[in-house]
């Protein structure tokens, strides 16, 4: 019994240390400026492969990029961002990773561990967006989904479900939710008998996809019907 007791403890020390050589978070590249502040730290220049704990912050200059590793997930830090990790956690195959965006723009890919799961969320003083494995663009009140469903919720507390292609901007009072979507489906009732709606749907995708590709380019769109 006892030699089963030191092999448990002997194999617990080897995963804590293995867990200490391995941070959850790294800056896996950057070009540009970028700088990084550990918690009660000042501002420092950021380094390839530097360990970013939790409540790091990170900010990046003008013409400024920087790739960060979270667990199984990568987040690309766009010009003129700064952000924080308010949480960091790695358990039994579940990741938790919680990012607070203050200003800027920010790009996620969201992959869940071998077997496990991820509780990805990105919030800004205006909205937050949590993710069920998928790549989008959020740049604090606008939101463009590459792949899978984002959760996105304004200050009111309203939740929508944004779709790959879609599109959802944070509007009067705080409230979340897609302006072309909300027509389409106001429209969809009135459509004149022989509209096949599979084919008008279609079309409404792409209109989505295309605003998605504008707004996150930094072009402002309003849908009018």
């Amino acid at each position: 019994m006892k030699r089963m007791i030191l092999i448990g403890l002997v194999l617990l020390a080897v995963a804590g240390a293995w867990a200490a050589e391995t941070p959850l978070a790294t800056i896996k590249e950057f070009t540009g400026k970028v700088e990084v502040m550990a918690p009660g730290g000042a501002w420092k220049p950021a380094a390839k492969g530097m360990a970013l704990a939790k409540n790091t912050a990170i900010s990046t200059g003008f013409k400024s990029v920087a790739v960060l590793t979270l667990g199984s997930s990568t987040l690309t830090v766009k010009p003129l961002t700064k952000l924080s990790l308010e949480a960091l956690v790695k358990l039994e195959g579940s990741e938790q990773v919680k990012l607070y965006l203050s200003a800027g723009r920010v790009k996620a890919a969201v992959s869940a561990p071998a077997g496990g799961t991820t509780d990805f969320s990105v919030k800004s003083p205006s909205a937050t967006a949590s993710v069920r494995g998928t790549a989008f663009d959020f740049d604090g009140a606008n939101l463009a989904v590459g792949e899978g469903v984002v959760v996105f919720v304004g200050t009111d507390g309203q939740a929508v479900q944004v779709p790959a292609g879609g599109f959802s901007s944070i509007g009067a009072g705080g409230s979340s939710g897609s302006p072309l979507s909300e027509a389409i489906a106001a429209l969809a009732p009135l459509l004149p008998p022989g509209v096949d709606p599979g084919s008008f749907k279609s079309m409404s995708e792409a209109a989505n996809a295309v605003i998605a590709a504008l707004s996150a380019g930094g072009v402002n769109v309003v849908v009018q019907w």
